[in-house]
């Protein structure tokens, strides 16, 4: 999922603020979706974990050194890439800009792999959908399944996870902000956990 825009005069100030995962939370459904991709595939052979900027990327290297804890075989570099979906979103046409992030495609390509999209927020799932359309010009996957870490609902498109962190119902005025170590940090620490505002 995307960046929102960063806060200006303009951005609704939240009536209210909670915290639905805490990093510790995360964490440990973060190993929980590691064994699942790992059972469902029937081990490691084969597996590719893409993360969809921003936040998706993180995700799937959190995962991926999971997945090569489980298995020493396994090489994190060789199991997690990046899948930028910026010019295959069908908001652009509606003047939406996005900065697009490089993709990064493991060594071993995408041919006759079981392909694991990894996002922090599925919503619409039209992000998905670019996703699809996205690994169409790349490769042809053996599979295709789906890991995020919260699912809110609100579909607009038939698209469902194959792995969820936590199925978290929400009001269409709410936003659901996940923050990385990674990337995001609050008073200069960094900072994990997800976090429902409430705009109304």
């Amino acid at each position: 999922m995307n960046p929102a825009d960063s806060p200006d005069r303009s951005t609704p100030v939240p009536t209210t603020s909670r915290t639905v995962l805490t990093g510790s939370d995360i964490e440990r459904v973060l190993t929980r979706i590691a064994h699942e991709i790992i059972e469902a595939n029937k081990g490691t052979e084969d597996l590719v974990l893409l993360g969809i900027p921003t936040r998706g990327y993180p995700l799937a290297q959190r995962l991926g050194q999971r997945i090569a804890a489980a298995d020493p075989d396994v090489k994190v570099d060789e199991l997690v890439g990046q899948l930028d979906v910026t010019m295959y979103r069908d908001d652009l046409r509606h003047g939406t800009s996005r900065t697009p992030a490089p993709t990064r495609i493991p060594g071993g390509g995408l041919d006759d792999k079981v392909v694991v999209l990894v996002d922090d927020v599925l919503y619409s799932g039209r992000t998905i959908r670019a996703a699809l359309d996205a690994l169409a010009d790349i490769g042809r996957p053996k599979t295709v399944r789906l890991a995020v870490l919260v699912d809110r609902g609100h579909r607009e498109l038939p698209i469902r996870a194959d792995h969820v962190g936590k199925n978290l119902p929400t009001a269409t005025s709410e936003k659901v902000k996940v923050r990385l170590a990674e990337l995001d940090a609050l008073d200069g620490e960094p900072v994990n956990e997800v976090v429902i505002e409430d705009h109304a």
